[in-house]
């Protein structure tokens, strides 16, 4: 098979992630990355460490490979139909092993001189992607080879995004109507971010009220709204609605079911785990409300389809401006 123009280009791909500790040990080292070496007071690890102990540890990496590992399987069926050479997939934490520099070093040690990043949250704010940019940047300085980045700002829009997620959410509100015999609301959730951060122009807000918007519209939703979860240990005051305040208002309403779809996350950990299946759902019993949560993507095909869609256009797409 004849190669296509800019076959000298050598693509990578770095999955971005938050990361986790391996052992409930680890968790206060890891706050402290976290938190840029500020420390949170004794009480709130321990507070941290129950919930881990409570979930039996997060498999927040164990997923993220599995990702990884699927998406240079699709990846390899795209790059052989095109004519390029097989694409590596690594994964990189930001607050955890394997660290964003063992990653690029990897890439770089194994011959790769173009990189596609992408960032394992969806929507951006700078307290988020912003952060891994950084770390990634920092990490690119110091290799021995010269390594140009494709940087994916954000895919929160992307139509196989929102059919991957349709296809989760599609399944919780189908058993949750049964249940109930009627149609039930569904609560899109992602990560709260300090007010201050919004009101300095961080477009997170607006990009998760996208998401849900572009999945209600997908399924025809007639009761849905957007919730913020997992508030920081901070007195600073973070983004809402909360998602009890949500639980509160639709329990007032006499509605006594209620769907959770966690949009600002594409994998099962700690913030689902803990703060969705044991606090939130904890939450709608003492109100009368019988919480459901749609399952994470995770390794789904439809969201591995999603990845290798994003990938292969930025690389397309970077191949075609530098032959042109």
């Amino acid at each position: 098979m004849t190669k296509i123009s800019g076959n000298a280009d050598r693509w990578g791909v770095l999955l971005l992630a938050h990361g986790a500790p391996d052992r409930l040990e680890d968790i206060p080292e890891f706050l402290l990355n976290v938190r840029g070496g500020r420390k949170l007071p004794e009480a709130a690890i321990q507070e941290i460490v129950r919930r881990y102990r409570l979930i039996g540890g997060s498999p927040l990496l164990r997923i993220t490979n599995l990702q990884a590992e699927a998406l240079a399987e699709m990846l390899s069926r795209s790059a052989a139909e095109e004519g390029r050479e097989l694409i590596p997939v690594h994964v990189g934490m930001r607050n955890w092993k394997p660290f964003i520099a063992e990653a690029v070093g990897q890439l770089s040690a194994n011959g790769a001189n173009r990189l596609v990043a992408l960032c394992l949250a969806p929507q951006n704010s700078r307290t988020s992607v912003g952060l891994y940019r950084k770390h990634l940047n920092e990490a690119i300085e110091k290799t021995a080879r010269p390594l140009r980045v494709e940087f994916i700002e954000s895919w929160h829009d992307h139509p196989a995004l929102i059919t991957a997620f349709r296809d989760r959410i599609s399944r919780a509100l189908d058993g949750a109507g049964k249940a109930a015999g009627h149609a039930v609301p569904v609560i899109f959730t992602a990560h709260s971010v300090p007010e201050k951060t919004i009101a300095e122009g961080d477009p997170y807000d607006r990009q998760v009220k996208e998401t849900a918007a572009g999945i209600a519209a997908a399924m025809a939703l007639q009761h849905w709204r957007v919730a913020y979860q997992s508030q920081g240990m901070t007195p600073e005051p973070w983004i809402g609605p909360t998602v009890e305040s949500q639980i509160d208002e639709l329990a007032a309403a006499g509605r006594h079911r209620a769907v959770i779809a966690p949009i600002g996350f594409v994998s099962d950990h700690v913030e689902i785990l803990y703060d969705i299946d044991v606090v939130f759902r904890a939450y709608g019993e003492a109100k009368g409300v019988t919480i459901f949560r749609s399952e994470s993507l995770n390794d789904s095909p439809l969201f591995i389809q999603a990845l290798a869609s994003i990938v292969m256009a930025r690389i397309r797409s970077a191949s075609s401006v530098e032959t042109h």
